[in-house]
């Protein structure tokens, strides 16, 4: 039996939690949740300030990286198209989070409805196994281009980088609803206060009544699947490109397959490390302090889809270039339109 208690304050609520742990056939959702992890820091405000900096970078690189690639012809090309799948996925990423914090920092509103919880956390934790995925796929990409040359053509094709993209959104998108299910059969009677900075999986469900275990099973398969098994192909990827560069008779060579990994080694460290550290440590020996957790978090999740585009922008050729044609060719439109018009 389901009890809704959306019409019912938070009073009631607490009453009807503590009778209902006795009823194990009742789950006994609250109104919403309170997001409370940033109320202990100092100088909260000057953060929530960098947060909205780092969400206008975040929507208008990967918008100008998606324009860019989008109508030139030239650039659809696999390659391209996985990072056209990384930009994406970026926007969704701290669209799903910055703006909320931002919302608690200008109202001081940190309540979240249920239902709207649940939503913000598969959004969260599936763009993250997407951005994880993405960042496999750029790797696949960078190692059949380098160990396998003269097939690369034949074998990334721009069809089978889509087929490769729709099995990781797949999976995830899969994966996360089933995770996300398991959170309606819990009971919520200890506390409505989720100590982070959004509806975050072990937080939520570690304020049940009734077992969990099933949830700290889940999160740590989610975990080994969207982070682990990535970044040990990633690692793999880059031993055998190793191995191939190491085999190449001259130096030149060396030097120019390894440039084309520069930008995709950058984004990888900046995403997986820190993720790695915080999930490793804090989910499973509890080693980092709760609000320490908190702000590592969210700096580990909200920077790579802002660091992302501007790294592609800086260090890919065929970007930078086009991006700034297509800045002269507004430009040039701009100036017209002013002089017809005036």
């Amino acid at each position: 039996m389901l009890v809704s208690l959306k019409m019912i304050n938070l009073h009631t609520f607490s009453d009807l939690q503590l009778t209902s742990v006795f009823h194990h056939s009742v789950i006994v959702h609250p109104p919403g949740f309170y997001i409370i992890g940033f109320q202990s820091f100092p100088s909260v405000n000057i953060y929530f300030i960098f947060l909205a900096f780092v969400y206008v970078v975040t929507v208008l690189f990967n918008g100008l990286l998606i324009i860019v690639i989008v109508i030139n012809r030239s650039l659809h090309t696999p390659k391209f198209l996985a990072v056209i799948n990384l930009a994406v996925i970026d926007l969704c990423l701290n669209t799903c989070t910055i703006p909320g914090m931002i919302k608690i920092f200008l109202v001081q509103d940190n309540f979240i409805p249920f239902n709207l919880c649940l939503m913000q956390m598969f959004i969260y934790y599936a763009c993250a196994s997407l951005e994880s995925y993405a960042l496999t796929i750029l790797a696949y990409d960078r190692l059949v281009a380098i160990c396998f040359p003269l097939r690369h053509n034949s074998i990334n094709t721009v069809r089978s980088m889509c087929c490769i993209i729709s099995i990781t959104w797949s999976i995830s998108l899969g994966v996360m609803s089933f995770i996300i299910s398991l959170v309606t059969k819990l009971s919520f009677c200890n506390s409505v206060r989720v100590f982070s900075y959004f509806c975050d999986y072990a937080p939520v469900f570690r304020l049940a009544c009734n077992d969990y275990s099933i949830h700290w099973f889940a999160g740590s398969f989610l975990t080994i699947l969207t982070l682990g098994v990535p970044f040990s192909f990633i690692v793999l990827s880059y031993v055998s490109i190793l191995v191939t560069v190491f085999r190449m008779k001259t130096l030149d060579r060396r030097l120019k397959a390894l440039a084309t990994c520069v930008e995709h080694i950058i984004i990888v460290a900046i995403f997986f490390i820190p993720l790695l550290v915080i999930f490793t440590i804090g989910f499973y020996l509890g080693a980092i302090p709760p609000d320490q957790r908190v702000l590592s978090l969210s700096m580990a999740s909200c920077l790579p889809p802002c660091i992302n585009p501007i790294v592609y922008s800086l260090k890919t050729k065929e970007i930078k270039t086009r991006a700034l044609a297509l800045k002269n060719k507004l430009k040039r439109n701009l100036f017209w339109l002013y002089n017809g018009k005036f």
